[in-house]
């Protein structure tokens, strides 16, 4: 049998058919899988928008302690201050979105994730936030405590 070599226009074809078809190839895997995972992908939902909400009873918050309530999706945390006062912020921490809690021993707004300390009026006093926490408005109808947004 005899063979003839193959020649440098012979390779440069069969490269070139590789390439068309790798590339024909991979357009149609990726025209058949786009449409799966974005099916497969779940919907955006809209935020809720909520403009306030009952937190609960007066009665049923002691002093110098607070509460975590959820405002539409987002939590929000209420203080219940040894001075008797009503406060509600953001509880969402402005450095990475952790939940923040109250810490009576402190006497602050204190974020878990890297120690960022807030005080009561929602500034940011120590720790990596950026900013102070988001205030809302407190109103007392009787004993039932609402929280809305600011205006």
């Amino acid at each position: 049998m005899n063979q003839t070599p193959e020649t440098p226009a012979d390779q440069s074809k069969r490269d070139f058919l590789q390439i068309v078809l790798g590339g024909a190839s991979a357009a149609f895997l990726a025209a058949v899988l786009y449409p799966i995972f974005e099916y497969l992908k779940p919907p955006k939902q809209a935020e809720v928008e909520v403009s306030s909400v009952k937190a609960g009873k007066l009665s049923e918050i002691e002093k110098d302690s607070g509460k975590i309530i959820k405002f539409g999706s987002k939590p929000v945390i209420l203080i219940r201050t040894a001075n008797d006062e009503l406060r509600a912020f953001s509880a969402t921490c402005t450095h990475l979105d952790c939940t923040v809690q109250y810490r009576k021993d402190y006497g602050t707004i204190w974020c878990a994730c890297h120690n960022g300390k807030y005080d009561l009026n929602g500034r940011n006093i120590s720790g990596p936030p950026p900013r102070p926490l988001e205030e809302y408005r407190v109103v007392l109808q009787g004993d039932e405590i609402l929280i809305s947004k600011k205006v």
